[in-house]
């Protein structure tokens, strides 16, 4: 991937480390536009593939990043039209890994080592960002995700919002490499 196009997708998800939620668990302005980057419409529900959504479709403004991901699908040159009718736009994590598969991107197991760019999947049904490379797969994983709390719950009822977070590589189900 473009460490160019990697480092924009990585500051824009660091730019984003702090948002909360509203008073009500799952709700609030900068959630809502989250949840707008996917096909459900917004509401109380988890948001950490709406983060992620969010995430691609903002990086895909940029023409670099666009190019990179039309050429997945021999189409160079791709308008924001034409990649918003590609992009991820599923509001879950499974969701973004079967999206992955259908239209022929990398797919790895949690037995390959992440790299800055990757999105990852989680056994317990969460996503993020990958924002430092796996020296070996048994190493930690360094993400930005959404939807989760300091202590690292998903979902939680104590103000979830977005943060850095480091996790154990046991909890990984795949790493999506939409950019290479």
């Amino acid at each position: 991937m473009s460490n160019a196009v990697i480092q924009k997708l990585i500051a824009l998800a660091r730019q984003e480390v702090g948002v909360r939620e509203g008073l009500v668990n799952n709700t609030g302005a900068r959630i809502v536009e989250y949840q707008g980057a996917t096909w459900l419409a917004p509401g109380a529900w988890p948001w950490c593939a709406a983060f992620t959504c969010w995430l691609m479709r903002e990086v895909l403004e940029d023409e670099e990043a666009r190019d990179m991901l039309g050429k997945y699908f021999n189409r160079p040159e791709l308008t924001l039209a034409q990649t918003e009718k590609l992009r991820c736009r599923d509001a879950s994590a499974f969701g973004w890994e079967k999206w992955a598969v259908a239209r022929g991107l990398l797919v790895l197991s949690e037995d390959h080592a992440a790299h800055a760019g990757d999105f990852v999947v989680f056994d317990f049904s969460h996503i993020g960002l990958v924002v430092e490379d796996q020296a070996s797969p048994r190493d930690k994983i360094r993400t930005i995700e959404g939807n989760t709390n300091g202590r690292g719950d998903r979902d939680s009822p104590w103000g979830d919002g977005v943060w850095e977070k480091t996790r154990e590589p046991s909890l990984t189900k795949s790493y999506i490499r939409v950019f290479r």
